[in-house]
């Protein structure tokens, strides 16, 4: 079982509380022309970015990632963080005449989200490169939405290279072109999305799921409160979801999802076993403010497992 490399955003999160509904503020008749303001009750500041996110839960879970990205001159104390939770930050490249970027999140009573974002130091993530690497040991890499550029270099450079990735496009679909989307879905080995994200990937790509797991072991389909969709070539299940003891914040849950999906992987674990690890990990995000704020031993993980599907 080798390593995992994480490519993606490294950010810090600005997260706001909205204590009403978006919905009971905007004008559907209007929308043409929105101009919208929302007092909101509370903001904290965490650590976030969609690489850091996963590999911090894959730490958790007994795991040694590393990370490919760019921060800003304001990444040091949150990189020496990642360092003492058994983070590989060595290939974080730090551009110190920028920040780190910054993404703003208000959420409102029923968990949607509106979201703004600065990408500072992320925009020379395409400089980077896989073949500037050592690549010994790194058994799967997963790209996770950062700038589209760099998202379509990765591909393009784990399938020239012959290493096994998982796709991750999410927010980044809309700034993908449909070439470079459908190229990076079909060299992969693992492609994953929410509910929204695959309908818009569907549209903007023309792939059937047939077509889509002619050329990937595993489609992932993430749908909220109604759980996952894995399939494989001959099997779809569908995965419930684990019963948090609190929802605090919905921030990184899809992040720490795709952890426990990971080390289900690694482990060579069934569909639905995979689905269930996810769940687990995503869980436990979900009672917290902020992507990175949870933690939780091995033994404390085996006993939500056991709590919501029996057995590990």
């Amino acid at each position: 079982m080798g390593k995992v490399l994480v490519c993606g955003s490294i950010a810090y999160d600005n997260i706001m509380d909205f204590p009403g509904l978006f919905k009971e503020q905007i004008l559907p008749d209007k929308i043409h022309s929105l101009n919208v303001s929302f007092l909101v009750k509370s903001m904290k500041r965490v650590k976030g970015g969609t690489a850091p996110n996963i590999a911090y839960s894959l730490s958790l879970l007994g795991e040694k990632p590393m990370i490919l990205g760019t921060a800003g001159k304001d990444f040091y104390e949150y990189r020496d963080w990642l360092d003492k939770n058994g983070v590989d930050t060595s290939h974080i490249k730090i551009a110190e005449d920028d920040y780190t970027a910054t993404c703003y999140i208000t959420t409102d009573n029923v968990n949607n989200q509106i979201t703004g974002f600065y990408p500072g130091a992320m925009a020379l993530d395409p400089q980077l490169s896989l073949k500037d690497m050592d690549l010994t040991g790194i058994s799967l890499v997963i790209i996770a939405p950062t700038e589209p550029e760099a998202m379509t270099k990765w591909t393009t450079e784990c399938q020239q290279l012959g290493i096994s990735y998982i796709y991750d496009p999410g927010m980044q679909i809309p700034r993908l072109s449909p070439k470079d989307l459908k190229d990076g879905i079909l060299g992969a080995k693992i492609a994953i999305f929410n509910e929204y994200e695959y309908d818009l990937m569907k549209e903007k790509t023309g792939l059937s799921k047939d077509q889509i797991l002619g050329s990937v072991d595993i489609l992932i389909v993430t749908m909220g409160e109604k759980g996952s969709l894995i399939s494989g070539r001959n099997q779809m299940v569908q995965v419930s979801v684990a019963k948090p003891k609190r929802v605090v914040d919905p921030t990184g849950a899809g992040d720490a999802f795709r952890a426990g999906l990971i080390k289900g992987y690694l482990e060579g674990s069934s569909l639905e076993k995979m689905g269930r690890y996810a769940s687990v990990s995503a869980v436990f995000a979900v009672e917290h403010k902020g992507a990175t704020e949870h933690h939780y031993t091995i033994d404390e993980y085996k006993a939500r497992y056991k709590e919501n599907y029996g057995e590990v």
